[in-house]
């Protein structure tokens, strides 16, 4: 991407080496691949959080904490990212008379910090938490990305921040709230295919931001698409799973398959119309 010269949000609160009283112990090997990444778009936080907890516990953070040039590259990264989205975003509401569009607030953190839906612990990956209407980053997780999944590349990078943007989108409309609403009423595999559900429609949003992001700042480049793709390609369940554990559980899928993820990222790469998105209205075979 091309960004030289972009302007940086100023909706970030930096926490960075103010920790939350502790890091997560877990690695990113077996089924921890699956917590942290299945929740690489959101998710039942509440559930993961007892999860990580359960699989390692915590070790101290330290308190001369010192960021590193790519730490502080990736930070500045984000926050043009942000920037980017909230432009996308404030454009596109007022000319689908969706009314002003309310910016969320992008917090960085290394280890854990307190959010308003508990815990957030960097083995948990990003995500947005709706109570507080902020998305969460510890910056390294970009790093485990690339080691762990081959996911690599600034466009890539973006997609993650786009897709926490665009549970945000889902948030100011009442698709988000409402679809929870439905999930604390229903069984475990019907949850779970909502959560699917709301998980895509994220993906597809996503690929709205970069439609307008291409069109309206000219700053994609050879390669970022596929970037991106790629990315979406290896944060399906049945990838994640797979690699985890050597087998897919599909009634236990919350995110959507790799394919599934990567078509509804490109639907909304190609159309940039919200209303082209409605995840909720399909069959689970016409996903």
């Amino acid at each position: 991407m091309k960004l030289d010269g972009r302007r940086e949000s100023t909706n970030v609160d930096d926490r960075r080496g103010l920790g939350g009283g502790g890091k997560a112990g877990l690695g990113i090997g077996g089924i921890a691949i699956v917590a942290i990444l299945t929740l690489l778009m959101g998710g039942d936080l509440g559930d993961v959080l007892r999860n990580v907890s359960s699989s390692g516990g915590l070790t101290e953070t330290s308190s001369s904490y010192e960021p590193t040039a790519e730490n502080e590259a990736l930070a500045k990264f984000s926050r043009q990212i942000l920037a980017s989205t909230e432009d996308v975003w404030s454009a596109y509401f007022e000319q689908a008379g969706l009314g002003a569009y309310k910016n969320p607030t992008l917090v960085l953190y290394t280890g854990s910090t307190s959010t308003s839906c508990g815990q957030g612990q960097a083995a948990m990956g990003p995500f947005y938490c709706s109570a507080d209407e902020n998305l969460y980053i510890d910056l390294s997780f970009f790093s485990s990305m690339k080691q762990q999944l081959g996911a690599d590349g600034d466009f890539a990078y973006a997609y993650v921040i786009a897709h926490e943007v665009g549970h945000h989108v889902q948030h100011l409309l009442g698709t988000l709230d409402q679809a929870h609403r439905q999930m604390a009423r229903m069984n475990e595999t019907q949850s779970n295919r909502m959560s699917v559900r709301i998980e895509l429609q994220a993906d597809f949003y996503a690929g709205v931001w970069a439609h307008y992001e291409g069109s309206m700042f000219g700053s994609l480049e050879d390669g970022d698409l596929e970037e991106a793709i790629r990315c979406a390609s290896v944060i399906g369940d049945d990838y994640l799973q797979k690699k985890a554990n050597g087998y897919a559980v599909e009634e236990s899928f919350t995110h959507g398959t790799a394919a599934q993820r990567m078509r509804w990222l490109k639907k909304g790469m190609q159309t940039g119309d919200i209303s082209k998105g409605n995840t909720f209205e399909l069959s689970d075979s016409q996903l």
